[in-house]
């Protein structure tokens, strides 16, 4: 008996529904919108979130960057406002040697130029220049060959070790290990391709690079004694702070920087850039349920005056059915029913194609795949909530009409 009552209550729902198919679209659009708006925003952000842990993990392990010139961080970047010529290896060595907690140090310079490999030309390809223990530092290895040896670094030799975008532009489909390459027309042997990276916090794209030994580049190519970047890799995560604090007074002692005076270089700790990435994903999901929340209120909204809607031109029904012996519980959930349709019909549709424009957004920039489950149960229980809440008062107005009232306006 109890299923002939369901079955006859979905069967009067989809009959009315069907016949009022514009206004329970826009009913459904606004819990579409509200359970669209949570599932991609709180997917987008779980997913923002551990690429955040990924280009960290992937810059190196309790990382300082130290960087000639004044560096200042804009929202999820750090961009470099004036440059210096104070920063040198003997920074780099003296840091290594007496600042406290420091396991390893590497220093760095780079400059783009153009590369030629045949008659394929590359131009703004950023050519580094650093030391031996720059994969271990930074947690960045060949794929193919080899990196730069201390033998290289001393001989000052003219060899390179490809990014993995450079390679496979220069060499595509080839064997690049032995092949030469052309630097500001200096010939370079390639003895290595390095593992695919992809771009880093500031958004540089790491595999669009070629190292090369440190030396070669200073005297060979750029003419300098100064480097731009000396990363240090800190014993462990807790004692950032406190190495941070002595490279910058070593540092300042060093460059001869008195009291009154502005460094000439800026300690990067990744943490700090990390930190505002995260606060920034905080925001964004934080407006996002905003939006979702709104948008259930304005389907809570639509539902509420379409069931009105419905009621007011179903009193003849009603009262034949009242008049017929259906009881006041029947007629209520037959409401109920009605307005919960709309909202999980809403709720389920939201979800899918939220879930669906979520995979694609993934693929296309390359975000970690990450699916918020807690945001699809939530999506759904709020359907079911928006459902109940917008059909109660109209059932009510439906339990207040009386056969005999309607029998006598029918009558007139």
């Amino acid at each position: 008996m109890n299923l002939r009552r369901v079955g006859l209550n979905l069967k009067i729902a989809r009959r009315s529904l069907t016949n009022f198919k514009l206004r329970t679209v826009l009913a459904v659009l606004g819990v579409f919108l509200g359970t669209f708006s949570l599932v991609t925003v709180s997917a987008l952000s779980r997913s923002m979130a551990l690429k955040t842990e990924q280009e960290a993990a992937a810059l190196g392990e309790n990382l300082l960057i130290v960087q000639s010139g004044t560096v200042h961080t804009f929202g999820m970047r750090t961009r470099l406002i004036s440059q210096a010529t104070t920063l040198t290896t003997d920074d780099a060595e003296a840091i290594r040697v007496a600042a406290r907690f420091v396991e390893d140090v590497v220093p760095s310079s780079g400059k783009a130029f153009v590369v030629r490999a045949g008659s394929t030309i590359l131009k703004d390809v950023m050519v580094t220049g650093t030391a031996p223990n720059f994969p271990r530092i930074r947690n960045f290895s060949p794929r193919l060959g080899r990196f730069i040896t201390a033998e290289d670094e001393k001989n000052t030799a003219k060899v390179v070790v490809l990014g993995h975008k450079v390679a496979s532009k220069l060499f595509p489909g080839e064997n690049p290990l032995g092949r030469t390459v052309l630097i500001r027309r200096v010939p370079c042997v390639v003895v290595g391709v390095m593992e695919e990276k992809g771009s880093d916090v500031s958004g540089f794209d790491q595999d669009n690079q070629i190292f090369m030994p440190l030396k070669t580049f200073l005297h060979r190519f750029v003419n300098k004694t100064y480097v731009g970047t000396i990363y240090v890799r800190v014993i462990r995560e807790d004692l950032l702070a406190a190495s941070k604090k002595d490279i910058q007074d070593l540092l300042r002692f060093r460059h001869k920087i008195g009291p009154d005076k502005r460094d000439d270089f800026t300690v990067v700790d990744i943490r700090d850039v990390m930190q505002l990435k995260s606060q920034a994903i905080t925001m964004i999901t934080f407006l996002g349920r905003i939006a979702a929340v709104v948008s259930f209120g304005i389907g809570g909204m639509g539902i509420l005056s379409i069931m009105i809607l419905i009621v007011n031109e179903r009193r003849l029904e009603i009262g034949l059915r009242r008049a017929m012996g259906a009881r006041r519980r029947d007629i209520a959930t037959q409401f109920l029913t009605e307005s919960s349709a709309i909202a999980l019909f809403g709720g389920f549709s939201g979800s899918l194609v939220g879930l669906v424009v979520c995979l694609v957004l993934f693929s296309l920039l390359r975000y970690p795949a990450a699916t918020s489950w807690p945001s699809l149960v939530g999506s759904f229980l709020a359907s079911v909530v928006v459902g109940i809440g917008a059909g109660i008062y109209p059932s009510q107005k439906a339990l207040a009409i009386q056969p005999v009232d309607v029998m006598r306006s029918e009558a007139r």
